[in-house]
């Protein structure tokens, strides 16, 4: 098993290469050249800046064992297809089960932006959240 961040935007790197070294689980970070991540415990994989470029490469490296951290739900959907385990920032497990819904509400929020109405931002990250991701990375490593 590895886990694979698109951490493009990801808030959660630190806390995944804290919970990951403890289980004793390799780290493959994928970023474009925009971010460069580097972090000690992990390797670095850099992609040229562009439309899905960190997402195709991604799914070209995931195995049926791995763990993706993504808040991208096409990313997921891809993932899922390869029988990876999906964990968003936020500690929720995307599943087949799920995907269907997140992905059309995805779609009825682009179909919202183009239609000249911007719904609000996401708000600051919080304790709650960062505990909430740590309790669910923990959960899947215990049992993988």
């Amino acid at each position: 098993m590895t886990i694979l961040i698109d951490a493009d935007g990801c808030p959660v790197v630190d806390l995944t290469l804290q919970i990951a070294a403890k289980y004793k689980v390799p780290v493959l970070i994928l970023c474009d050249t925009a971010h460069q991540i580097q972090r000690d415990g992990a390797q670095t994989l850099t992609f040229d800046k562009g439309t899905d470029s960190v997402d195709f490469a991604l799914v070209n490296r995931v195995h049926p064992s791995d763990l993706v951290i993504t808040q991208d739900y096409g990313l997921a959907s891809m993932c899922l297809a390869r029988h990876a385990r999906m964990l968003n920032q936020n500690g929720l497990e995307y599943t087949l089960e799920n995907i269907d819904g997140l992905l059309f509400r995805r779609h009825e929020n682009k179909k919202l932006l183009r239609a000249g109405k911007h719904p609000k931002g996401a708000s600051k990250r919080t304790k709650e959240q960062d505990e909430a991701y740590k309790n669910a990375l923990e959960k899947i490593l215990q049992i993988m």
